[in-house]
């Protein structure tokens, strides 16, 4: 009995080579290759029938099912052969291939009545001695574990639906060979104080080996207001670095250039402004902004979800960012203007299904601002990346990555006809669960981004943020941001991981939960597409109620001692050694007002009021707000002055009461 179906392993997506393979190791030999082996026909013979004295009916039988296996032989080859010729011809077979499975009818029957006995058996007795710690088992998204997954959980499963890594549906990763080409790049967070002191920070981490900037913003800088704004007093610098001008953008990049490194930057309110800075700095070190490679986050749409910092409401704000796409498609190829970001989502409670249903649907939502304004898919598509957050269920965390780049190519070719296959590849950066830290026991927390580092690599992303172990008290330190770079690189060069390309494909459990994720997820994005679109579920507050709900069970199973976490509910100390922690000094403030006085004493006032005015007039417009925005950057106009301009058209937002 085989337990793979020999038509099933032989599908379209298998290279021919692969084939030949996975052949050689489902069917025995013939009498002609058993010759190229140097075996003669009639070892062949004894090795079918290898008792010489058997009674004739036996040897008959045995005769039988040699030549049943020819004929089965015969027919693998070639449906091998029709799918090879499919592949050159570049067609898809997609009636053919969707009544493929990878298990055998009998076989599928087989596992499961052994699994059935075996529960009424082997578990049955075992549980009635000890009962199991809980009656059901779930997954953090309340997904439900069998007591045990087989083949026979997997008997519809598709070969196509699986595939190989760098192919459609691009389920094993996005590129044929994954780490084992090229490692994922690994950031770590910088931005506190002032400009000079994060400079100073990307520099050291860029001599410990960290491969890509990853800048992080002030609350005054997120919100849209320069660092003398009366709502920006007592947080200037204090949870990222302070930014009200380009000359501060000069001052952060000081020293770095701009064409040898990738810069992440984690602003969306006011991102257009930060764009246009970097873009400044960029040619002022003679760095076209065609060369400048990186990202920028740009994802409003889960601001009014989850992070909730923002400066107008959601349809201009949404109108910004394909500004900003349809900008960046024509002349940055090498930026992703938008990094989908499900990170927030999940921090403010969702569960790992809801992070990557919402997260889907935003990233369709812009797909679909850009196709009505006449951009193509296959444009836009491509610079489009997204931003996962990974928590410590480690294989529903695995399977969420596997989930997400299924249904985006999906969506991209069969919703939206994308006929690039880069428009089809889910590209995608991963940040340890900030939410997950504790204050209690705070080294408990390097093990925690361990974990969830691991299961960001072993689900394929493409690049890597670790947190620190004392970031739920302060910024983190240099000595705390070493050890969370420091666990990126034990995983990349000591854990193997990097040698093999989807290490858990084929996993019965992991390809399960990947199922289920990708199951439940499509039910959420169908409820939205009722809704008129993800843009219309956000001003009805959909997500953000389903969050709340998940968030609001998640504590109640906390207190009420079903969830356990280590230090805090479970297995507690009651002495904490004490940390070091990075203060930010209130002088921060000071200096950089003074900077921003400096900057308008200096600058040309006549210019900024008519670039200002320009801005304005594209705002009232329908003209691409990047080219205007650039310009007034290049004046020295501000950046909570060119956030004024948005809040003078479109008003400032205010989120009605949910409860």
């Amino acid at each position: 009995m085989r337990r793979y179906n020999a038509g099933a392993t032989s599908g379209a997506n298998m290279p021919a080579r692969s084939q030949s393979v996975s052949k050689s190791l489902t069917a025995p030999r013939t009498t002609e290759s058993a010759k190229k082996a140097g075996r003669t026909p009639a070892k062949v013979a004894k090795v079918a029938r290898p008792v010489a004295k058997a009674p004739k009916k036996a040897a008959s039988k045995a005769t039988k099912a040699v030549k049943a296996v020819k004929a089965a032989t015969q027919a693998a080859t070639k449906a091998a052969s029709k799918a090879v010729k499919a592949v050159a011809k570049k067609v898809t077979p997609r009636k053919k291939s969707a009544a493929l499975r990878s298990y055998d009818a009998a076989t599928v029957k087989a596992v499961a009545q052994s699994a059935e006995q075996w529960a009424k058996t082997d578990l049955a007795a075992v549980t009635q001695k000890m009962p199991l710690r809980r009656k059901t088992f779930v997954t953090d998204s309340g997904i439900p574990i069998p007591d045990v997954v087989t083949l026979a959980e997997r008997r519809t499963e598709s070969p196509d639906n699986i595939g190989l890594p760098g192919q459609f549906p691009f389920t094993r990763g996005p590129q044929p060979t994954m780490y084992r080409g090229r490692l994922w790049t690994m950031r770590q967070f910088a931005g506190f104080g002032t400009p000079e002191d994060t400079n100073k920070r990307f520099k050291y981490l860029i001599s410990h080996g960290m491969t890509g900037l990853s800048t992080a913003f002030d609350m005054p800088a997120l919100m849209g207001y320069d660092c003398d704004h009366s709502m920006s007093r007592g947080e200037v610098g204090k949870e990222g670095v302070s930014v009200s001008s380009l000359r501060d953008f000069e001052v952060l990049f000081d020293g770095i250039q701009l064409d040898k490194v990738t810069t992440s930057m984690t602003i969306n309110a006011s991102a257009i402004v930060a764009l246009c800075m970097y873009i400044a700095v960029g040619e002022k070190q003679g760095v076209p902004m065609a060369r400048l490679a990186g990202t920028i986050q740009n994802d409003m749409l889960k601001e009014y979800i989850a992070q909730k910092e923002w400066i107008v409401g959601p349809r201009p704000a949404v109108r910004i960012v394909t500004d900003m796409i349809e900008f960046c498609t024509k002349n940055m190829p090498k930026w992703y203007p938008v990094s989908v970001s499900g990170y927030h989502i999940r921090e403010a409670g969702a569960t790992a299904v809801q992070e990557l249903a919402f997260t889907l649907a935003d990233g369709i939502g812009y797909v679909e601002e850009c196709v009505k304004r006449g951009l193509s898919v296959d444009d836009v598509a491509p610079g489009l990346s997204f931003f996962w957050d990974v928590h410590n269920d480690f294989f529903e965390e695995v399977a969420k990555f596997r989930a997400a780049r299924r249904i985006w190519a999906h969506v991209m070719r069969d919703r939206f006809g994308a006929k690039n296959p880069r428009s089809m590849q889910l590209k995608t950066h991963a940040q340890t669960a900030g939410v997950s830290l504790t204050a209690q026991q705070p080294y408990n927390n390097v093990v925690r981004t361990a974990l969830q580092a691991f299961a960001a690599v072993l689900g394929g992303t493409q690049s890597l943020h670790t947190n620190s172990l004392d970031e739920t008290y302060a910024l983190p330190t240099e000595e705390s941001v070493t050890i969370a770079l420091r666990t990126q690189q034990l995983i990349a060069h000591e854990s193997g991981a990097d040698r093999v390309v989807d290490p858990l494909a084929g996993s019965y459990f992991v390809e399960y939960l990947t199922d289920e994720m990708e199951k439940r997820a499509l039910e959420y994005i169908r409820r939205i597409d009722e809704m008129g679109g993800i843009i219309r579920a956000v001003e009805e507050q959909y997500p953000q109620k389903e969050i709340g709900e998940s968030a609001y069970r998640f504590q109640r199973e906390v207190e009420q001692g079903d969830r356990l976490i280590v230090g805090v509910n479970a297995f507690k100390s009651n002495t904490e050694a004490p940390i070091e922690l990075l203060h930010i000094d209130e002088k921060v403030q000071e200096s950089q007002i003074a900077r921003l006085k400096q900057v308008k004493s200096e600058r040309n006032q006549v210019a900024v009021d008519a670039a200002l005015a320009k801005v304005e007039a594209a705002a009232r417009g329908s003209d691409n707000l990047m080219p205007p925005v650039l310009e007034a950057v290049k004046a020295y106009a501000t950046l909570g002055e060119i956030s004024d301009v948005f809040r003078k058209v479109w008003g400032a937002y205010r989120e009605g009461g949910l409860f």
